[in-house]
């Protein structure tokens, strides 16, 4: 009887997806009452197949019809097919989308591997940039860096350490920069920031192999090669009238801009002038304490460090045109022209010369190249009046100071018979300090110089003087690279501001 009944139901099913002719009619064939044509379905079949056809598209219809006589269930079903069609649409765009960022941050991690990509917020301009001007480059005899890569190998430091050392930021728990203070002869404190031993070595490098290559106007004397405080001080000897600005704030009035664009204009590409540039630069900063822990704060531009080996000879590559205008205003007037660093120096003998003219085209040229003379510190001198050009008398010949030279020798004696905290001359180590003084006196003259320290080497032999048991690095580099610049303060003006013998 249970199959019976499924036979029959299974008819009912046929019968209801076509027709009862149709079942029947496929029934006779099954059974062998209705003959089959190999030629091909007969007249009656076809009408029977085509009738079975129609009733299925009528059934359709019909069903649409009933479907469609409720709009409210009709829009319903439309919404939920849009609605489900959208969730997964959505869910395959998520997937495509999470696979996508995955891959970039994978391709992001994998080239920051291999190049320098981004330096930090607002000087990464540029980075996408490689092309050199090969040209210029061997104008000036300079190294070839197709990529980041070939500059860090040039350096022997790895890639990550460059972006280390280059990058910039706004705040940050480390400094490439230990700031310190160094007493002014005139009283107060002046900041120094000297570079950290591993930047440090990276600014050397770029000095010996990329600024020192690279020519100076004839007119500089400050930190080139071949000339020093004496070549700067003997074409103003004799004359009858010494003229000296200073130019304040030397260092930071040259910005990193300033330096990027000199680095393209000597050849390099964009990307590889941001390296440098950020190597040889220092932001503003601010140190403050968080929750017992130090950050570094940007609060003004990047601009040349007054500690870092680079800044010296990077502003003397900058100032060639400011040394070429101010060669063309001596010339026109007349006069001899030097400059060793922020210290400018003009001289003549002619009568028609009027010195406060020519300061003020001095201002004028300063200004239009960017820098400012600052206000207490400028010296005009006579004929007959104390001359001094770097801390060198040029009255008649290259000499010394008397005055100095005498206090320097009475102190020299008194270190016999006294104890060295008992006397004073210069700042800090006094040892270090009278070292400093009987090297810059043999420079000037050197046999007197040479029995200066004779004496103080006795005195050494006799632990008279002694020096310090720790010295600090970046002080004794520093004096190098800012004993020119001291003068870029606020001071008053005072023929001793300038300790030039501080080379110790």
């Amino acid at each position: 009887m249970a199959d019976n009944k499924n036979i029959r139901q299974e008819l009912y099913d046929r019968i209801r997806e076509s027709s009862k002719d149709d079942v029947v009619l496929e029934e006779m064939k099954r059974m062998g009452f209705w003959s089959k044509n190999i030629n091909g379905p007969g007249v009656p079949e076809l009408l029977i197949k085509k009738e079975t056809e129609l009733n299925k598209e009528l059934n359709k219809l019909y069903s649409e019809r009933q479907r469609y006589q409720n709009k409210e269930a009709v829009l319903k079903e439309m919404r939920l097919k849009r609605m489900a069609d959208t969730r997964l649409k959505r869910e395959e765009n998520k997937k495509k989308k999470e696979l996508a960022r995955l891959e970039r941050a994978e391709a992001w991690q994998k080239k920051k591997q291999t190049e320098i990509i981004y330096l930090g917020e607002g000087v990464s301009i540029g980075l996408n940039n490689i092309d050199n001007n090969l040209a210029a480059l061997q104008k000036h005899n300079l190294p070839v860096f197709n990529n980041e890569n070939e500059l860090a190998n040039a350096i022997g430091i790895p890639l990550k350490e460059l972006r280390f050392l280059s990058f910039n930021r706004r705040v940050s728990t480390i400094s490439h920069y230990r700031k310190f203070f160094i007493p002014k002869k005139s009283g107060g404190k002046r900041m120094i920031s000297a570079p950290m031993p591993r930047l440090k070595h990276v600014q050397y490098w770029i000095l010996e192999n990329i600024l020192n290559k690279v020519a100076v106007h004839p007119a500089v004397h400050g930190f080139a090669l071949q000339r020093s405080i004496i070549s700067n001080a003997q074409p103003h000897v004799g004359k009858e009238v010494v003229v000296n600005v200073d130019v304040k704030d030397f260092f930071p009035s040259i910005h990193y801009k300033r330096v990027k664009g000199l680095l393209q204009q000597l050849g390099y590409s964009e990307k590889i002038a941001v390296i440098l540039a950020l190597l040889c630069t220092e932001a503003v900063t601010e140190e403050v304490a968080i929750d017992g822990r130090n950050y570094f704060v940007q609060k003004g531009n990047r601009v040349l460090p007054q500690g870092a080996p680079t800044s010296p000879a990077i502003t003397n590559i900058l100032c060639y045109q400011l040394d070429k205008r101010l060669q063309g205003l001596a010339n026109k007037t007349k006069c001899s022209y030097t400059r060793y660093a922020d210290d400018v120096t003009f001289s003549f003998n002619s009568p028609d010369t009027n010195a406060q003219q020519l300061v003020w085209r001095i201002k004028k040229v300063l200004a239009d190249e960017g820098f400012t003379v600052h206000p207490e510190k400028i010296r005009i001198m006579r004929k007959g009046t104390h001359q001094e050009v770097t801390g060198v008398v040029v009255n008649e010949k290259l000499g010394l100071s008397r005055k100095k030279l005498r206090q320097f020798r009475a102190v020299l004696h008194q270190l016999k018979t006294k104890e060295a905290a008992e006397l004073k001359w210069g700042n800090g180590n006094l040892a270090s300090a009278v070292t400093g003084y009987a090297n810059f006196v043999k420079m000037v003259k050197p046999a007197q110089g040479a029995a200066l320290q004779n004496q103080i080497a006795a005195l050494l032999q006799t632990n008279r003087l002694q020096y310090p048991s720790t010295i600090v690095n970046a002080p004794k580099n520093n004096n190098q690279n800012t004993s020119s610049s001291q003068n870029n303060t606020t001071d008053t003006n005072k023929d001793d501001d300038k300790p030039w013998w501080n080379v110790v």
